[in-house]
């Protein structure tokens, strides 16, 4: 007699809706704040660009994006930011190393001294991301005054909350929250059904991402010749470009704890800032003014005429954008890495479209900004969506998901880009 197949463990029951509706109200508002604070840091940061990168340099007389300014400023960068971080409270938090999208929430008194190093960065042309230190800081304020006037809700709640309206902000959409908190909650599994658990964050993502798009109406799409469908050749191209995507990411992820522990054996954060700005200075001279500041701007550059470097060029401009990610990671400045990883990922594409004519150039930047940020971030479905996000072209999807296979195994069980306390990197 053959043996009973055991029976499916129960389903968690789903909680009911009168449990789920008082979350409404503070995740919008939750979701709302956090979309006016990565505004207002935003909108801070590029006018204070603009002083920096366009009057100073015209006042004194000197071209703006020449290589001597380029030194002088990131160097100066790197020693305001190290200052700076020397004498606020807290000293700007933990080891930016150390700490990934989604942590555990810091002291409020932090919070300040955090989002000033953080305009700085940007400002001064650093290529690392708002998301890291914005969230951080939006978590910390949730968590700080959820606890103080809902002391009876649980204290990870203000934590999801306040991380789904960032982010939802930063991608202007609350699917890229919920991509990632899925990743988060399949990781950490507790009470009740899962989409009551995503309830009250994708309320709040949904928040953000509206609050942004309103008043920003922030657009990822690179405008890229439209794609015309898939093709058996196409299948090659994108299986290729992906895993040369993750393969570069990778270089960075190894490159990573080297970088760093060179930083701290300088012991004083202030040189370790200054020193790493000027080695982002001399980068920035050896790759042109592209290469700067997160990314965002300027892949729109790239992409806005595709035809207009040489795949020597693109690639030129692949490889110094990930020495400055390692770099500006590596040595204590705040920052996150998703921006900056998806210009590697375009120049990367944009490279393989100038080599071989004819893999379309949306197909070859969706595909190699995929095994970028999977090497980078190792968060699959957020990768994925970025990648399909910057083409707007629902064809495109099915080369992307096979191109993520091959990508995913290169980049499974490898290091991570973050390290422990000791510098070692995670797995």
């Amino acid at each position: 007699m053959a043996p009973e197949s055991p029976a499916p463990p129960p389903a968690p029951p789903a909680a009911p809706a009168r449990r789920l509706l008082p979350l409404v109200l503070p995740a919008l508002a939750v979701g709302v704040v956090c979309a006016l604070i990565l505004l207002g840091v935003s909108l801070l940061a590029e006018q204070f660009q603009d002083v920096l990168w366009k009057t100073l340099p015209d006042t004194l007389g000197v071209g703006r994006f020449s290589s001597l300014w380029m030194v002088v400023m990131l160097t100066a960068t790197g020693l305001a930011v190290g200052l700076v971080l020397r004498t606020v409270p807290g000293h700007g938090g933990p080891d930016p190393a150390t700490t990934g999208l989604v942590d555990a929430p810091m002291r409020p008194g932090i919070v300040p001294g955090l989002l000033l190093v953080t305009v700085l960065a940007l400002a001064g042309g650093v290529s690392l991301g708002p998301e890291n230190p914005i969230t951080a800081a939006n978590i910390a304020l949730a968590f700080w005054l959820g606890r103080r006037f809902a002391p009876g809700a649980p204290g990870e709640l203000w934590v999801a909350l306040a991380a789904a309206g960032t982010i939802g902000a930063l991608f202007g959409t609350p699917v890229a929250a919920a991509l990632i908190l899925s990743e988060v909650l399949a990781s950490q599994p507790g009470p009740g059904a899962f989409w009551d658990r995503l309830f009250a964050p994708l309320a709040a993502g949904t928040a953000g991402a509206l609050t942004m798009s309103l008043i920003a109406h922030p657009s990822f799409d690179l405008s890229l010749p439209a794609y015309d469908g898939p093709h058996w050749g196409d299948l090659l191209s994108a299986l290729l470009i992906a895993s040369a995507g993750a393969l570069l990411g990778l270089l960075a992820v190894y490159a990573f704890p080297v970088a760093h522990r060179v930083f701290t054996a300088l012991r004083h954060p202030v040189l370790a800032l200054t020193a790493g700005g000027l080695v982002l200075g001399l980068l920035g001279a050896l790759g042109g003014h592209l290469t700067l500041f997160k990314g965002l701007d300027e892949v729109k550059e790239l992409a806005g005429d595709p035809d207009g470097w040489s795949a020597g060029e693109f690639a030129g401009m692949a490889v110094v954008k990930t020495a400055a990610l390692v770099i500006a990671a590596a040595c204590g400045f705040r920052g996150g890495r998703i921006f900056p990883a998806v210009f590697v990922g375009v120049s990367l594409g944009l490279c393989a479209h100038a080599l071989v004519d004819a893999v379309p150039a949306a197909l070859a930047v969706s595909c190699a900004v995929l095994g970028v940020l999977l090497a980078v971030t190792r968060q699959g479905w957020v990768s994925l969506f970025t990648a399909a996000v910057l083409v707007s072209d629902a064809s495109v999807l099915p080369l992307l998901c096979a191109a993520t296979l091959p990508a995913w195994l290169l980049v499974t069980g490898r290091a991570q880009m973050q390290l422990d306390g000791d510098g070692k990197s995670l797995r």
